[in-house]
Order: C-alpha cells, then structure tokens, then sequence
C-alpha cells in the first residue's frame, strides 16, 4: 500500500539575524568540518560535553624559550589517517563516500572483510534481520498481556503516512545546535526546541515568524524536556549545568527545582549534568538521572527533591535516558554509557534492576512503544538499532538487531530512533542517518523511516537544501507532521501532494541571509563550535542547486 498524502502550501522560510553569534570564522570553520568528516576517533568516554582544562605547564627558562625559538618550522607532507593515526593512507569522507581505515572493519557493520562502500548493510538495511520466534512462556503477566494489551494491535498494519516535503523552517534560529524536540500536548502547531547554549525557543510553525528563544534558564546544553502532566503551559527541563527547570511558556519565567552545582564550577570530577528526565503522572514525580548514574526524583506540587538519590547504572557512568511506561507507569527505563538499558519497578528500585539489556556500546536512548509499552526499542553507537517484542519475554537477547549508520563523532547531537506515537502497529521508527548519500553531485544525509518489525527502510526522506546532517527528529502526537532540527535550524515536514505537480515547480523559498562572525567559543562546557556544519547554503546565500530526490521502498504487508 502506498504512503497517503496530503495537500501542502507553498514552503516558508525565515532566517534568524544572528547577533552575539553567527558564522565562524574561516580558520575555525575548515578545522570544525575536518573533525566532523572524519569516522568515529574516539572511545566511549569522550562522549562528554564538560571536560577539565588541562594542568597549566611550568614555567620555561629564558634560555630553553630562546632555543625553541630557534628551531626550523618543518611541515610533513606525509598522508595521515585520522582514525588509526598511522601514515601512508587517510579516512572519513570524501564528497558523500566515506573512505575506511585499512586498520579497522566496515564502519558501518562494525564487522571485517568489506569497507562501508560495499557493506550488505548499506544496501539494504534490513539484510540480516531474521523476525524473532514467538516465545513459548506460561507466566501469568504475559498471559494477561495477550489477552488485554494484543487484541488493541491490529493484526494487519496500516498504511503508513511520510512526511516528506519540506513546508517551513527557521534557519539559524538557535545560536548553537539544537539538542532536543518536544511538540506541544494540546496546541497542535507549537514546537519547543533546546540547544546547545541552554536556550528554549517556542516557535508556532503554523505562522511561522511567530518564535520566541528563552536564554536566561541554563547556562549549557539543555538534554531533555517533558511538559508537565496537570498544565500545559509549563514545560521541564533538565540541563548539563545540573539544574532542573520549570519553565511557564507564555512569559518566560523557570523555577529552578534543583541545582546539583551550587557552589558552580569546581572541575569535571565534581560537576554533576543531568540527561535523562520523564514525567510521572500518576505518582507527581519529575525523575532526573545524573552523569554519575544516579536517579533523582522531584514532587511536582512542591519543587522539591523526594529522598535520596539512587544508583541505576554503574558508578560514574552517565544516564541519558529515561522513559516511564506508557500503560504502567510504575515500569522505568534507564539507558546509559555503561552499554546497558535497564528496566526497572518505581516501587522498589533498591531492590535492583527487573531486566539488563546488555549493548555492545553507549546506549543513546531507550524506548517503551507508544500504544502497549510492551516493546522496547533502543538505540546504540555501535551502529544498531534493538528491539525487544515483550517485555514479559526474554530480555537477554533482542528481538532484532537493524544496522543503521548512528555512529557519530563528539560535535552532533545523538542519533535517536524514536517510535511513531500515532502509529497503532508500534512499527514504524525514524532516526537521522550519519553516513551521506551522493543525491544529483550533492551529499545530503537522509532521515529514515525504519519498520522495526522486519528492519525494512520503508523511506528516506531529503532536501536538496537541507545539506547538514539532521540528528534531532520528532514525530508529531496527532498529525502527520515531523520535525527536525539540523545544526541551529528547524524543518516541519509534510506528507507531499504528489498530484499537485504544477505547484510543487512553482514554489519558491524566501531566503534572507543575515548575521556576523562568531567569536571564539569557550571550550569550558564543551563549547565546540557548531557553525562548521550551520551553513545548508552557499556563502553568497544561493540555495543548492540540486534537484529534489526522495527515494522510497516498497513495504510488505
């Protein structure tokens, strides 16, 4: 069956004038697109965004200052690989191909004997996924799982809606890369978005120029937002300063809830960050989770912290996901850097974890589905995407393992696969890809909309404009609307009217270009600068000229 459509207007632009910060300089700007080019160079542990300043050297003699500054300046001319670091040979992108390293296996699949170029994976994402058997269990829980919680699952699925036209966007309107999406409960066409610098913007897509940035609530990377179950006006947040925010919508104002650093900046030893936050409704609890691999629960009535802190993931490991149970809200799930994502009961959590999800690598994040909260569906840089059918079932394997390309390097937000809330199979996922594709000459990083039940890419979703990677996606609650955050901008997306041919050649995007040079970024909280991959335009302010292309596979039913 094929995606439904749906009429679209014409896109609309509008461009951010950026005034404390805007585009780097140009030194900056090559040295910020060769680390980004490059493959994954670093381990599991520089996945942090708040890092110490080295130890100050000694002081040096007049003499020893003189004699190094009579030595020659020698430059080598010698290829080096920036991921073995070893001479003779170099690696990461060249255009939309990504080159291997001879020393290490297939970027991809992580597996030896092929490069990426030629990956089974690359090809056809579902190559190797194998349906998982139905598991043979008499315990009581899965019992009234099928009899209560199945019968809502429609055996057959339905056809599924992609959103796949550009319709509007703001580009540049964060000052650094957006980190985290989060729709409105009630208001259809209200978009929140976080970014690097700690800044919330409300922007209603529907007007367009209708936007507002908050920047006076965190001082660094805001991770996560929930809105608050009893008042939609109000909106949680849980910050890499290590504060906790509730935020009223229509005037700006937050009440910090919690402050894990009041004494401020004491080194990277000390200086706790919160990720992960959710909501629990019918207790009234905000929980927040640490990089120390701590859990933190917070009274919505009173702004207060409830207890003490608990241990959910390995001492000293960051938490960067948390998810509470759509059905049974007393079911937690933790993701963390120390390669698990566990399950856990609310009602005894010093009793230990219910299930181990055991990864091979840092777990991004970790999802119950929408409809149930029967599946689990998580995403880890070891380029695979995992899902568990049951979590009555066995949890020590997953059901399927997807190779997807999610392996990103230190300067992008995490690649996340999330489900599609409205969809009632609990199939269809979407997730940006990291890898680029050559679409008409131009290398465009698609965003995928994935069935997770048999590993099948169902779409892949481009713009010709859209030129930077695109890690932040967010299906929209009630319509058939996506939003994306590349780099400091923000698309909406909408199913294309592919009948309304004389219109879509018709349409045109306003473009006003503005802003000035950023300064020096404070590497402090990890403040890289993100504006080596913020240009989706040419530097005279010209649009790309390559040709729309969306490429899509055929679905089994």
């Amino acid at each position: 069956m094929a995606p439904r459509t749906r009429r679209t207007a014409s896109p609309k632009f509008v461009i951010e004038r950026d005034e404390d910060s805007g585009e780097s300089s140009s030194g900056e700007e090559e040295e910020e697109e060769e680390e980004e080019e490059v493959g994954n160079v670093y381990d599991d542990s520089e996945n942090d965004d708040v890092e110490g300043d080295d130890e100050e050297e000694a002081e040096e003699t007049v003499e020893e200052t003189k004699r190094r500054e009579k030595k020659p300046i020698t430059i080598s001319l010698k290829k080096v690989c920036k991921v073995c670091k070893k001479t003779g040979h170099q690696a990461g992108f060249q255009g939309a191909t990504y080159i291997d390293c001879p020393m290490k296996p297939c970027f991809l699949c992580k597996m030896p004997g092929h490069t990426t170029m030629t990956c089974p994976h690359r090809v056809a994402t579902e190559h190797g996924v194998i349906p998982a058997p139905r598991k043979s269990t008499r315990h009581s829980v899965y019992y009234i799982f099928e009899r209560q919680l199945r019968p809502h699952v429609p055996t057959i699925k339905p056809g599924f809606v992609i959103p796949d036209q550009v319709t509007c966007g703001v580009i540049r309107y964060h000052s650094r890369r957006v980190t985290c999406l989060e729709f409105h409960p009630t208001n259809n066409n209200i978009l929140l978005s976080g970014d690097k610098k700690g800044q919330l913007g409300v922007w209603d897509y529907d007007k367009v120029s209708e936007k507002t940035v908050y920047g006076n609530i965190h001082s660094c990377l805001l991770n996560t937002m929930r809105f608050s179950s009893s008042n939609d006006g109000a909106v949680y947040g849980a910050s890499s300063d290590g504060t906790v925010s509730c935020t009223d919508l229509e005037t700006g104002l937050s009440v910090s809830m919690m402050d894990l650093n009041p004494d401020g900046w004491q080194g990277p030893n000390s200086w706790r960050m919160l990720y992960g936050l959710d909501v629990n409704s019918e207790k009234g609890l905000v929980l927040v989770a640490d990089n120390f691999g701590f859990l933190y629960m917070l009274d919505t009535r009173t702004n207060d912290k409830i207890g003490e802190p608990v241990l959910i993931h390995k001492r000293g490991s960051k938490v960067v996901g948390l998810h509470c149970n759509p059905v049974q809200p007393d079911l937690l799930l933790s993701c963390g850097n120390d390669h698990f994502a566990r399950l856990w009961d609310m009602r005894r959590l010093e009793g230990g974890s219910l299930g181990d999800l055991a990864h091979r690598r840092v777990v991004n994040s970790a999802y119950f589905s929408p409809q149930t909260g029967s599946k689990i569906l998580t995403t880890a840089q070891d380029n695979r995407i995992r899902v568990w059918d049951s979590i009555f079932g066995n949890l020590e394997s997953p059901s399927r393992e997807i190779v997807h390309s999610h392996d990103f390097n230190r300067h992008l937000t995490a690649f996340r696969a999330e489900w599609d809330p409205k969809d009632p199979s609990e199939s269809l996922a979407v997730i940006g890809r990291y890898i680029s594709e050559n679409y008409n000459g131009v290398a465009l990083h698609p965003i995928d909309f994935i069935d997770v039940t048999t590993g099948q890419l169902v779409a892949e979703v481009i713009d010709p404009n859209i030129t930077t990677i695109t890690p932040v996606n967010k299906l929209h609650p009630r319509d058939d609307v996506l939003a994306s955050g590349s780099s400091r901008s923000l698309f909406i997306w909408r199913p294309k009217d592919n009948s309304d041919t004389g219109q879509q050649k018709d349409e045109r995007k306003t473009i006003v270009l503005g802003g000035k040079p950023d300064k020096k970024p404070n590497k402090k909280f990890g403040g890289d600068s993100d504006d080596s991959d913020d240009e989706p335009f040419s530097a005279k302010g010209k649009m790309s000229k390559a040709k729309p292309a969306l490429r899509k596979k055929a679905k089994t039913r």
